[in-house]
């Protein structure tokens, strides 16, 4: 009978692990497209952002565009690694959060709102990635009782 509840507690484990880097890639995702999408409106200088004046860490729009489109790029790019499991996906999913949360501070002033909102994002897929502490391989389901 003992011998049934550590294997009940790992199956748990393993759920759980699964669970949260699923969570982790499809944020990860979702918040690369849209940090894409904010790229592109950036580049062709949209209306939709606001002009800030002494602001300390003032950059041209575009050169904003083009930082948030390559992070955006990277971000899709490592989902996709965190939907095969793989360990560096994990390593990288944390540092480009982590690029994505100073980049979104930075930009604070030219679109405020959205900035707190992929701060936020960024800050569970961490949160996510890092709970986790086991990577299992592909999301695969996990085994129901032994």
């Amino acid at each position: 009978m003992a011998a049934t509840q550590p294997a009940r507690a790992h199956t748990t484990q393993q759920a759980w692990a699964t669970g949260l880097m699923a969570f982790a890639a499809v944020m990860l995702m979702i918040a690369g497209v849209l940090d894409i999408m904010r790229g592109i409106a950036a580049i062709v200088e949209d209306d939709v952002f606001v002009s800030t004046q002494n602001y300390i860490f003032e950059f041209d729009l575009t050169g904003w565009g083009w930082i948030h489109l390559a992070l955006g790029a990277l971000a899709v790019i490592v989902s996709l690694g965190l939907f095969q499991g793989a360990t560096w996906a994990r390593v990288a999913g944390v540092a480009i959060a982590g690029l994505v949360i100073i980049a979104n501070f930075l930009s604070l002033p030219y679109y405020p709102v959205w900035s707190v909102v992929m701060i936020a994002i960024s800050g569970f897929i961490i949160w996510s990635l890092c709970v986790a502490r086991e990577s299992f391989g592909s999301f695969e389901r996990a085994p129901r009782g032994v």
